[in-house]
């Protein structure tokens, strides 16, 4: 599935701005602050229902225009075309739309594009909190297994849920004996969260080492599951957090479970969060969206959209070489920066660009540069 055409109204510093999409590389080219990352954000928004870049969504329509609205014309294999809508307006439900029939959500959606992106301050993805990467992990086990995507929901309820009962333990207002119950719940998820987290990256390991060597990561790049909790098993869970019933009265939460666990990305058997340099991590995580790529066209047969913000600007020459020839193979992508030299064979001819300038696009917003 491609995205062949886009259309915005009034969204961010867009007023009307419409452009074609090629079936590969796409630059988006234009000075810092001319809406080149709001560009990709749109893509993004209309693929997904959401923004990659913040949850206040009242900051997406214009600045005094109460309505923002994108749309998305796709294409899938056998040739059909589809249209995907997303608006929002301030104090409303979003509309989302596909072909011109509402939905409640556009995950599910089979007309939709996958999508990845790539924000310069998604490094914290490699460097940050473990809270981020347990986030991807569990978004990426939902694209490549649909069917699991309730798994995660189900024990966010059931920990809230044990929570709200040990603060009220502690107050004297429930017995000890029902925190059993919530123990055998949220352990029946855990384990199932774990078993999916575990599977995905079992499958996720060998294309995240084959893409960071295809960029340059030195080191044997690989990942590494770190589950807090010593066992895999309902039984087992249940029993761990029967041992800390007196610790977790004492904290007022649950202190132990998959809600703790971390992944590690790895290079010359070194932490990348920890010991990667700045360089490093960016490619990392690069390898890591790519390895998503391969392993979403593995399981699923599809290649999800790449969207890649300033991604060149602080890559050396070689590794730009490198994500270029990649981009251009396979798969389609758009990849924004301040200067066309940044991205290898940006003034080829046939390479498209679109540009950007004070939220406006080129007359000839799509273009094969001559």
């Amino acid at each position: 599935m491609q995205v062949t055409a886009l259309h915005l109204r009034d969204f961010r510093n867009y007023a009307r701005a419409d452009a074609e999409l090629d079936e590969r590389l796409t630059v988006v080219a234009g000075p810092n602050g001319a809406g080149k990352t709001n560009l990709l954000e749109a893509v993004y928004f209309a693929c997904t229902g959401r923004s990659p870049r913040t949850s206040t969504e009242r900051e997406l329509p214009r600045h005094g225009v109460g309505v923002a609205r994108v749309t998305l014309a796709t294409r899938g294999a056998d040739d059909v075309e589809h249209l995907i809508e997303a608006g929002f307006t301030p104090g409303e439900e979003k509309s989302l739309r596909v072909d011109g029939a509402p939905v409640d959500s556009l995950l599910a959606v089979a007309e939709r594009p996958l999508v990845s992106v790539f924000l310069p301050d998604r490094l914290e993805l490699v460097k940050g909190a473990p809270s981020g990467r347990r986030a991807h992990l569990d978004s990426l086990v939902a694209a490549v297994w649909p069917a699991r995507a309730g798994t995660r929901a189900a024990y966010s309820r059931a920990l809230a849920q044990r929570n709200a009962l040990l603060g009220r333990v502690k107050a004297g207002v429930s017995s000890l004996g029902s925190l059993f119950t919530w123990d055998a719940e949220l352990a029946r998820h855990g384990a199932q969260l774990m078993a999916d987290r575990s599977s995905v990256l079992t499958l996720l390991a060998p294309f995240f080492e084959a893409r960071g060597a295809d960029l340059g990561l030195p080191g044997d790049p690989s990942l590494e599951y770190r589950p807090r909790c010593a066992s895999s098993t309902a039984e087992g869970l249940r029993a761990e957090l029967g041992e800390r019933h007196e610790a977790d009265l004492e904290r007022g939460f649950t202190a132990h479970g998959p809600h703790r666990d971390d992944v590690r990305l790895i290079h010359a058997g070194r932490s990348l969060r920890s010991y990667g340099s700045q360089g490093q991590q960016r490619v990392g995580l690069l390898a890591l969206l790519f390895a998503e790529r391969d392993l979403l066209r593995a399981e699923r047969g599809r290649l999800p959209l790449m969207l890649l913000d300033d991604v060149m600007s602080e890559l050396d020459s070689l590794r730009r070489e490198l994500l270029a020839d990649l981009l251009r193979s396979e798969g389609q992508s758009l990849v924004t920066t301040t200067d066309l030299d940044h991205v290898p064979g940006g003034r080829d001819p046939g390479t498209t660009v679109i540009e950007v300038s004070d939220g406006t696009l080129s007359p000839a917003a799509w273009r094969a540069v001559a």
